[in-house]
């Protein structure tokens, strides 16, 4: 299953949520589809889809799911990274009327830079493409980093270890 959700700000994200149901109109994506489509416009046709749901719904659809597609909002991306799964970010744009800055590309860009533990899709037209390599391309990817709380974790034991030492 393959679940999408573009957050709940006010705006419509319209190109995201068009682009998954055109890729499972053409028979690209073949798994079942979810699709929380916040604000946007579009309808999809051919995924299942509710505008909202709740937070509990989101967590179960995110563990359920093999890829999670997510817009740029750090909660949105950090919830499947704290389970191990890596999601496919499409930050929401200003140019396309999808939010009032580009905060969010500029956030997505230095994740992928600096921890390396998101697959970006900065052209929409780039979205088939990551579906179809997805497991491809997360093989190839170090999720060490995935979990900050794990991380946080190994690196406090390790502090009280050598207190304890000394």
């Amino acid at each position: 299953m393959i679940f999408v959700t573009v957050g709940t700000h006010e705006q419509q994200f319209n190109r995201l949520v068009e682009e998954v149901d055109k890729l499972k109109e053409d028979g690209i994506i073949t798994e079942e589809v979810f699709i929380q489509t916040g604000f946007s416009t579009y309808e999809p046709k051919h995924c299942q889809w509710s505008k909202l749901i709740s937070y509990k719904e989101m967590n179960n659809k995110i563990k359920e799911a093999r890829i999670v597609i997510t817009h740029g909002g750090p909660a949105s991306f950090i919830a499947p990274l704290q389970i191990g799964k890596i999601p496919i970010v499409v930050p929401r744009q200003e140019k396309y009327g999808e939010h009032v800055n580009d905060h969010q590309l500029e956030f997505s860009k230095n994740v992928e830079e600096r921890n390396k533990n998101i697959i970006p899709v900065y052209d929409i037209k780039d979205l088939k493409e990551k579906i179809l390599d997805y497991d491809k391309i997360i093989e190839k990817m170090d999720i060490s980093n995935v979990s900050n709380n794990e991380n946080f974790c190994i690196r406090f034991e390790k502090e009280i270890q050598e207190m304890l030492a000394k």
